[in-house]
């Protein structure tokens, strides 16, 4: 995914960039971004929330 960068003059306009770029985007594409930010905040070796719901 190549790396855009836009600096807005309101919120409005921001807003507007964003949802440009999210609507350019494929669904692989998106798919991706989620799973690589899923990866960065949570790691790779995060619990299994359902596996830890069925031990109770």
């Amino acid at each position: 995914m190549e790396r855009v960068a836009n600096k807005a003059r309101s919120h409005a306009e921001a807003e507007a960039w964003d949802r440009r770029q999210r609507l350019a985007m494929s669904v692989l594409e998106r798919t991706s971004a989620a799973a690589e930010l899923r990866r960065r905040v949570f790691g790779n070796d995060h619990p299994d929330v359902r596996a830890w719901h069925r031990k109770k």
